[in-house]
């Protein structure tokens, strides 16, 4: 029989397969002699055990179509990035850092801004006119009220997709909202800190319908950009595409005279704060190769 890894927990795999039915598994001696590293989101082959018990064997994977590095998943077909509007207030560094993760990985983005109703119309139009032309699909929220979650749930339709975002933004409850099968521990805002309490310890693939699969993960405050050399950077700001007649080349967009993207930002046709944000992420890689 043939499933999709949906949780692995202390060496053991719970496989979701065609009959609806999730198989608690362990995999053949095979994979570590090979040192072959099973993922959430493989495609596997099992043998049954114990179809009472629902236990099984891991024989094989199917080779993958994606992976990502992370979270570490196999065969994601897009992220969903998850921020709220207020409490907690969106870090856009944050935001456009995760853009950058999924965008250097080759991964459609989903973005979607929640809460929405603790922000007036002024703020939505604000964060929307900041992500306009990023290159994602955007979408406003409020889980609390289920607004949004129809359109929402059409985006992820016959997709496997991975939820990223920090931790209190409500990702989890968007999960919950988009099914029914399993409800997902939500938590509270730390008020000491100003951020949500980690309610999701591991990742976990859940099945929304057929051939729609949401994968939930950790959230989480700061990482690295995945980015080795600051000179990619500009290639994922899809703001910058259309302004390519820099007087140097290869120009940096950041202080070089005679630069189009700046001209662009200057005229209002590249929105200011992304191209702050990106200037500060240049900056960063730049430093962070020095050493």
């Amino acid at each position: 029989m043939q499933g999709r890894i949906i949780k692995g927990i202390a060496g053991f795999y719970y496989v979701y397969c065609d009959d609806g039915r999730t198989y608690e598994c362990r995999a053949r001696g095979i994979f570590r002699k090979d040192g072959r590293k099973i993922l959430v989101g493989d495609i596997v082959d099992i043998g049954i055990l114990d179809d009472k018990e629902m236990t099984g064997s891991i024989s094989s994977l199917v080779p993958r179509t994606s992976e990502l590095i992370r979270p570490e998943a196999a065969n994601v077909d897009q992220a969903l990035i998850v921020f709220s509007l207020a409490d907690p207030r969106p870090d856009l560094i944050l935001l456009d850092k995760l853009l950058l993760q999924f965008f250097a990985q080759d991964l459609p983005v989903v973005l979607c801004f929640n809460k929405d109703d603790l922000v007036t119309d002024d703020d939505v139009n604000r964060v929307l006119s900041i992500y306009k032309d990023c290159g994602c699909r955007t979408f406003i929220t409020c889980a609390s009220q289920g607004k949004g979650i129809d359109e929402l749930k059409e985006a992820l339709k016959g997709r496997l997709s991975c939820v990223a975002g920090p931790s209190g933004v409500g990702k989890s409850s968007l999960v919950n909202c988009l099914q029914d099968s399993v409800k997902v521990q939500t938590g509270a805002i730390s008020k000491k800190i100003a951020r949500g309490k980690h309610t999701t310890r591991h990742s976990e693939i859940i099945p929304i319908s057929s051939g729609t699969f949401i994968m939930d993960t950790p959230g989480f405050y700061s990482f690295d950009v995945l980015l080795k050399d600051e000179g990619e950077l500009a290639s994922y700001y899809n703001e910058f595409t259309p302004y390519e007649g820099c007087k140097f080349k290869p120009c940096s967009h950041t202080h070089e005279p005679g630069c189009a993207v700046k001209q662009a930002v200057e005229e209002g046709l590249i929105n200011n704060e992304r191209y702050e944000n990106y200037v500060q992420i240049y900056n960063e890689i730049k430093s962070s190769r020095r050493y």
